[in-house]
């Protein structure tokens, strides 16, 4: 019923700069909270950004002053702007997103993004 698909992944140098980008498709009725995790191999999902659907933001603190989470409720997308990249910050990264949909009554669910990766190396 809802997809979510991410963009902007890709391979940069250290203190180098990536946008990714998430849009919702579907059914939707409504968004709340949208976030980015990433993954690396043999590890669990970490949260890196979240914002609200008014605008408000948490940032790992690994990632931030160097990360700015947004997102456009006309398109329902959600970007993550990773700024000053390490190479500790490789991983798949995934949009997630809390989504009532016309079926769901204003039952709100989470659905994930299928990951895009990111490689920050010399």
């Amino acid at each position: 019923q809802v997809q979510l698909v991410e963009s902007g992944g890709g391979s940069v140098q250290p203190g180098g700069s990536l946008r990714l980008s998430c849009t919702a498709s579907g059914r939707i009725f409504s968004i709340n909270t949208m976030e980015w995790h990433r993954q690396a191999p043999g590890k669990a999902r970490e949260l890196v950004a979240r914002i609200t659907s008014g605008g408000s933001t948490n940032y790992a603190d690994s990632v931030k002053d160097r990360f700015t989470i947004s997102r456009d409720n006309a398109k329902n997308t959600v970007h993550l702007q990773m700024n000053s990249l390490k190479p500790e910050d490789t991983d798949v990264y995934y949009c997630c997103a809390d989504v009532a949909t016309v079926q769901s009554m204003g039952v709100f669910n989470r659905y994930w993004g299928q990951g895009t990766q990111v490689t920050v190396s010399s």
